[in-house]
């Protein structure tokens, strides 16, 4: 790793954490030509193994089968795990870490989470750097949009931008990006699970299409009569266990500057529920064709008349 005065090189990076948004960043890392090395916790059993192992091998990342190895020789190590388990891979990795390594956090967790992740990885001499990913890692992959904090931001920043990513330095401090993030799903995850609430009620009624065109006239050109309901409510389908996750995250952020985070715990309960119903239906979100809220709806609620 270069030094201060020189501009920052990334030649390997490890993953910590190989979900599926730590899948789309090894893809596109290894395509930009990076060495890239992987942990995730689900190697922990003989199964897990077997999958993980399909899944780096399937787009060119090592599978390492501890985080000291993964993380070893690398210029950058990328935090993407879930928001429960942020603090704790902070913790667990930053003493394995040497000066010169950048550790970027791309997890969606507070700003004094962010600030416990930092402490943790600094006091070995590495480089933290908080990330808040601010659209959907598909169908962006590693292009996906990023606001960086942190003492370094800006050369880590302009190191990130030179292998393909596409990240902004909006702050030299940890917490500025996250909160950026965190008041952001107030509105972007609260209308998910508004939608949820209006549409599966309307549905019930027989009343959709008026509600959806009253809106589509209230709010012009956010394309309630087109798209919109469906991309909505399949953002709860398929990913509203992780994102009640990350609304808790959201009210600790509230909290924190003493405002009453009313919407943001009943969005986590909403976002939660439907996933519960999900499951004791045994409706699964449909990854093989199109998302179409009022089909979904409708198995979920097989009385309707």
């Amino acid at each position: 790793m270069a030094g201060d005065t020189s501009p920052l090189e990334i030649r390997k990076v490890g993953l910590i954490g190989f979900g599926e948004a730590g899948r789309l960043l090894g893809d596109g890392l290894v395509k930009a030509g990076l060495l890239v090395t992987a942990y995730d916790i689900k190697i922990e059993t003989p199964q897990g193994w077997a999958l993980m192992a399909r899944s780096t091998d399937e787009v060119g990342v090592l599978l390492s089968d501890m985080p000291a190895q993964a993380v070893k020789g690398c210029d950058l190590v990328i935090s993407a795990v879930t928001a429960s388990s942020a603090a704790a891979v902070a913790e667990q990795v930053g003493p394995m870490l040497a000066p010169g390594q950048i550790f970027l956090d791309i997890n969606s967790v507070s700003p004094a989470t962010k600030a416990h992740d930092r402490n943790a990885v600094e006091r070995g001499g590495a480089t933290y750097i908080e990330a808040a990913v601010m659209a959907p890692v598909p169908p962006y992959g590693l292009r996906v949009p990023m606001l960086l904090g942190g003492a370094k931001a800006q050369a880590v920043s302009e190191a990130l931008n030179a292998i393909g990513l596409r990240t902004r330095a909006v702050s030299t401090d940890v917490g500025v990006a996250s909160a950026i993030k965190m008041c952001r799903s107030v509105m972007i995850k609260g209308l998910e699970a508004l939608t949820v609430e209006c549409l599966t009620a309307a549905r019930r009624y027989g009343a959709e299409r008026e509600v959806l065109e009253s809106l589509a006239e209230t709010f012009p050109g956010m394309g309630w009569t087109d798209r919109q309901p469906h991309y909505l409510v399949s953002r709860v389908a398929e990913h509203g266990r992780r994102r009640a996750e990350e609304m808790r995250e959201v009210a600790d952020t509230l909290l924190d500057v003493k405002v009453d985070p009313v919407m943001a715990r009943a969005t986590a309960t909403v976002q939660d529920a439907f996933v519960d119903l999900m499951e004791k239906k045994g409706v699964a979100y449909p990854k093989d064709h199109a998302f179409d809220w009022t089909t979904f709806v409708d198995q979920m609620h097989p009385d309707r008349d």
